[in-house]
């Protein structure tokens, strides 16, 4: 939906028709931005980084910059001082170099050393345009009970947020990331009350993860969920929508997804608090082909988000 993004982050090779018909609709196309940290930690080093993106951005035409560093880092470190240099030295060159553009940094759903993504947070929000807060993965290190559970938790999302304005970043600095994307796990043991118990998949530590289970594109789900032995529940805690189905040899899975209903509780959030808009991971996940059904779920999934940033290959963001 057009009428929507305003900003495009090429995840995958450079599309000139997909760069020139954005811009005809008035959004802007962004490169994806990462580097080895411990590369960049040199200055030589980091300034050569930033030029060549600067050049490739204006030999393609391009707006700027997504920087997509998802390394794990220790507070203190040579890489992490490295980093917060890598955003603002980043930032002061793009908008030198091509004004009006935008530089964003990706970072985890809290800042609470997530992946053990331990970065200056605040200084990086200082330096760049926005920060495209990727709300999803959410199980990536699992304490407590291995079970499957929401990709996106309603209240642990939303207290990740309050947690990055705490710190003082501005609201409308932050963009709220949400999946187009479910989990799908198989049970180890299902129980009479809907609780799949998943394999124990170590992940920085913790020992379980969501890397237990598989990603599927939330066009996939919709056609999938049809056939399923449950049909679509709603965990109220959570306020996640889920399924289960049986596969070919018998076994339960269990899919946790985002949906419109679950995405507008997340967008109320995004209104109230000011933040600067609302994406996706990723625009290119729907089902965009001519069947009616599939046609009325992506209407509905675009304006659950009312105005957005689309991420991915493509993101938007709230004018």
């Amino acid at each position: 939906d057009w009428t929507k993004v305003t900003t495009v982050a090429t995840f995958g090779e450079y599309d000139a028709e997909l760069m020139c018909y954005a811009h005809s609709k008035g959004a802007r196309v962004v490169l994806k931005g990462d580097v080895p940290l411990s590369y960049i930690v040199d200055p030589v080093n980091r300034t050569a980084w930033i030029q060549e993106k600067v050049q490739l951005a204006k030999s393609r035409f391009m707006d700027g910059i997504n920087i997509d560093v998802e390394q794990a880092v220790e507070t203190g470190s040579p890489e992490y001082y490295a980093l917060t240099a890598l955003v603002k030295e980043t930032t002061e060159s793009f908008h030198t170099e091509i004004p009006g553009s935008q530089v964003s940094f990706d970072v985890a759903w809290s800042p609470k050393c997530i992946d053990k993504r331990c970065y200056d947070y605040i200084a990086i929000a200082d330096s760049c345009d926005l920060l495209f807060v990727m709300s999803y993965d959410e199980q990536s290190q699992i304490w407590g009970d291995c079970i499957a559970m929401a990709n996106a938790p309603f209240n642990q999302t939303l207290t990740a947020y309050d947690q990055y304005i705490s710190m003082n970043i501005e609201p409308k600095k932050l963009v709220m990331g949400v999946p187009w994307y479910g989990y799908d796990y198989s049970c180890l043991n299902f129980t009479k009350e809907g609780i799949c118990t998943i394999p124990k998949v170590p992940f920085r530590g913790a020992p379980c993860s969501d890397a237990s289970g598989k990603q599927i594109p939330y066009s996939i789900m919709m056609k999938q969920i049809n056939s399923s032995i449950s049909g679509r529940l709603w965990d109220e805690n959570q306020r996640a929508p889920y399924y289960n189905y049986k596969d070919t040899e018998g076994r339960v899975h269990q899919v946790w997804y985002d949906d419109p209903e679950s995405i507008a509780l997340k967008a109320a959030y995004v209104a109230q608090r000011g933040l600067k808009g609302m994406g996706m991971w990723n625009g290119n996940l729907l089902d965009y082909s001519s069947d009616p059904i599939a046609q009325q779920r992506t209407v509905d999934m675009w304006n659950c988000d009312k105005g957005i940033f689309l991420h991915g290959n493509c993101w938007l963001i709230r004018r």
